[in-house]
């Protein structure tokens, strides 16, 4: 079966660059998976994605060795199977807040009899079950090789760490950072550099490597990601698609305005 390569970075201590796909092409994720980042997540959430668009956009990231996520709107087993089914190799899911949801999550996402995933990988026996088998030692291997991330971005979810990184096949974690602002009663943009939030991340980082799982969270700039990459995250994403559009795309019309300024 295909390696998971960010396991093996991970193994070495290494922090994952993570791109993010909100924008519902898969040319735009190709663009994407062409750009140097370890990983790519197709957001499922927040994002503009649904499913069928969402298998498109997994195989335009198949075009490169980049490894693909997907963050699912909700804890549903039947979403968290189609999408794995579908190639994802690793699933961030949303407002884990309790070992119960983390069980409940890590069962819908391995086969038996570590849980109850219904056989049936469609197109991940082809993208990750390797040539030689034509596919057939997937389910063989994808317990070990696919992620199970949970977000934690709630007072509950802190309070429950302990717990809920103790259950069986948690991967990582990921920090929402505006989602926990707003839990801790911030505003989900400007409150995140509050003391109060800042702290709970560093809560939720010591944490997290007191268990030796890793730990990710969403930047707004790439200043960002190098300062969280240096307090110790391991899986840092960069902005998204459709922010990288708005920031060039303004910047470029800035630049033509201004530079015809002294014709007017």
């Amino acid at each position: 079966m295909r390696k998971n390569t960010l396991k093996e970075i991970w193994a070495r201590g290494g922090a994952v660059i993570n791109g993010w796909c909100s924008i519902p092409s898969s040319f735009s994720a190709e663009i994407m998976a062409h750009q140097g980042f370890d990983s790519i997540t197709v957001d499922m959430q927040h994002g503009l994605v649904d499913y069928q668009v969402g298998v498109t956009m997994l195989q335009a990231i198949s075009t490169t060795s980049v490894i693909p996520l997907t963050r699912v709107p909700w804890n549903d087993p039947a979403r968290l199977m189609k999408i794995l089914d579908a190639g994802s190799y690793g699933v961030i899911c949303p407002m884990i807040n309790t070992p119960e949801d983390a069980e409940s999550l890590v069962a819908a996402c391995k086969y038996p009899p570590r849980g109850f995933r219904s056989f049936g990988p469609i197109r991940a026996k082809y993208y990750a079950g390797g040539a030689t088998h034509g596919g057939g030692d997937y389910h063989q291997f994808a317990d070990e090789e696919t992620l199970v991330i949970p977000q934690i971005e709630t007072r509950e979810a802190i309070k429950n760490l302990d717990a809920i990184l103790e259950v069986p096949g948690i991967s990582a974690i990921y920090i929402g950072p505006s989602d926990l602002s707003m839990a801790l009663g911030k505003e989900p943009r400007k409150g995140q550099s509050d003391p109060e939030v800042v702290e709970a991340k560093q809560t939720i980082l010591e944490t997290a490597k007191r268990h030796g799982i890793p730990a990710g969270i969403h930047t707004n700039s790439r200043e960002v990601a190098v300062e969280m990459i240096k307090l110790g995250f391991q899986l840092t994403s960069l902005q998204s698609d459709d922010r990288f559009l708005m920031a060039r795309a303004k910047e470029e019309i800035k630049a033509v305005r201004d530079g015809i300024k002294e014709l007017q």
